[in-house]
């Protein structure tokens, strides 16, 4: 009698318990934001990997059948995932995350940088809304955060009140961090520094750093000799030495233009998570901070 007094209690409890959001975000920025502010109220699965390009994802099955359960899909927008997610949302058959609430698109509200004046692909790989990578700037975290909580609000009102506890936390974790970021890099604004990939015009305008040179000689497009030639001219006229790529990128090129100007090549997490990266959206901008203030305090003695 006690056995099933207790197996009926559990039972009992699991039927009474409130059922959590099931949310599913494209890419781990989202992903980290969306737990800071759902807490205990969701369940979030992130299909891009810390390590994949955003814009090449490996579309699973099982993609299909977590956006089939779905309450909510958070994505990028900007085009940033236009190359793999629509025929997932098309396949899941899920109504709920076809539109808002339950279809967080997280650009809305941000100030998208270099957008187009027209739409050349003979230039590489151009985004029409702008540069989609609009999380590397923590003052655009917290515009998505509250996105993502008036979203939450819509589906799960009783817990609107929770969404919006976590938020204000999240923003006044982020804002005592920002003042530490930006005083950690101060003493390098205006320093010209190479990346792989375009992915860091908001992390470099937020902390006053020039990154207009990049080893790709238009996005999308690999590295060509002639193109790294050029490159490695420019960094030893202008004495920069340092090279952001990304885990996804093919670092041969950024060793090989390292090596002919005695830079150094940071290994720079687009994401939150990873080998040796931390998966909350304040640790990953904190670690990539501090190992470029500290790359670019040795380069510069």
């Amino acid at each position: 009698m006690k056995a099933l007094f207790c197996f009926l209690t559990a039972l009992l409890a699991a039927v009474s318990a409130p059922a959590k959001l099931n949310v599913v975000a494209t890419t781990p920025d989202f992903g980290a934001i969306a737990r800071e502010i759902g807490g205990n109220e969701v369940d979030v699965f992130t299909m891009c990997k810390p390590t994949e390009d955003p814009h090449f994802v490996d579309a699973k099955p099982s993609f299909v059948v977590k956006l089939n359960r779905a309450d909510a899909l958070i994505e990028g927008g900007a085009e940033l995932e236009i190359g793999w997610l629509p025929p997932l949302v098309d396949q899941a058959r899920n109504e709920r995350i076809k539109q808002s609430p339950g279809r967080i698109q997280c650009h809305q509200g941000i100030s998208l940088l270099e957008i187009p004046t027209a739409l050349d692909r003979s230039k590489g790989d151009l985004h029409a809304a702008g540069n989609p990578h609009y999380t590397t700037d923590p003052e655009n975290a917290k515009i998505v955060a509250a996105t993502i909580a008036n979203g939450f609000a819509a589906l799960d009102s009783k817990s609107a009140s929770v969404f919006k506890a976590n938020l204000e936390k999240f923003n006044q974790r982020l804002d005592a961090k920002i003042a530490d970021w930006k005083k950690a890099l101060s003493p390098y604004a205006g320093k010209r520094i190479v990346s792989y990939h375009n992915s860091w015009p908001y992390f470099e305008k937020r902390f006053e750093l020039k990154g207009d040179l990049f080893l790709e000689p238009k996005p999308g497009i690999p590295p060509s000799p002639s193109h790294l030639a050029e490159v490695i001219t420019t960094m030893k006229a202008e004495n920069i030495r340092i090279i952001l790529v990304e885990p996804h990128v093919n670092h041969r090129s950024a060793e090989l233009v390292a090596g002919r100007t005695d830079a150094a090549v940071l290994d720079f997490a687009p994401y939150p998570g990873g080998k040796g990266v931390p998966d909350d959206y304040v640790g990953w901008m904190d670690s990539l901070v501090q190992a470029l203030a500290k790359t670019l305090a040795a380069k510069s003695k």
